[in-house]
């Protein structure tokens, strides 16, 4: 009786402890990483801390009070091979969603499609052995006309069916509502000035505040 009763002081000491400990841990951030190019990176931009989509995707998830934080692993010129040899060192903290952003320079530069197509999947592949329930999202790119039909279909199905293969997430078009049109694009005609990462942020957050 007396060891009985013990225990249940004990269980009931122990109680609002293991309460604090469970909401500690709830409120934890968990992480987001954008892993891209220099449209990720925020290129041309004064100030790509604040400015660059990802930021911008932060801002949304702290007007919502969401325990998200984004990490922004954007490096201008980067290809997918780039990426592949690069995905190792962004691992070294934890990662929940892991949102791929790359193939753009690929395709500028003419690339397979194939060879790219392998390297964003060697890019999922580890990221997933080292997080085994991350959340992936593939975040779709287009070609301008001036690369060839071929190609440009081509290159364009490459993201969807990377997606599929890895049960993840699609963007259909990162760029949705921003390519080619001169007022969201820096001069270069290639990357997003800051009204032009509001809308990519848009086209981001419509798919990713799903996940959260």
């Amino acid at each position: 009786m007396l060891r009985g009763g013990i225990a249940s002081v004990v269980v009931a000491g122990l109680l609002p402890w293991l309460g604090l400990a469970v909401s500690a841990r709830g409120t934890e951030p968990r992480t987001i990483v954008f892993f891209g190019d220099s449209l990720t990176a925020g290129y041309g931009l004064a100030d790509p801390s604040t400015q660059a989509y990802p930021a911008l995707i932060q801002r949304k998830i702290d007007a919502e009070h969401l325990a998200w934080r984004t990490v922004n692993a954007g490096l201008s010129g980067e290809t997918t091979a780039g990426g592949l040899r690069r995905v190792n060192w962004i691992l070294r903290q934890p990662v929940d969603i892991f949102v791929l952003a790359l193939g753009a320079n690929d395709g500028l530069r003419g690339i397979s499609p194939a060879v790219s197509r392998q390297n964003l999947q060697q890019i999922i592949a580890r990221v997933q052995a080292k997080n085994p329930r991350v959340r992936i999202v593939v975040a779709g790119m287009q070609m301008p006309a001036a690369m060839g039909a071929d190609y440009t279909e081509e290159f364009q199905a490459m993201f969807p069916a990377v997606a599929e293969k890895n049960d993840a997430v699609l963007i259909p078009f990162l760029l949705e509502g921003v390519g080619g049109r001169l007022e969201l694009n820096q001069p270069d005609r290639i990357h997003p000035n800051p009204s032009g990462h509001e809308r990519v942020a848009e086209t981001v957050w419509a798919i990713l505040k799903t996940l959260l």
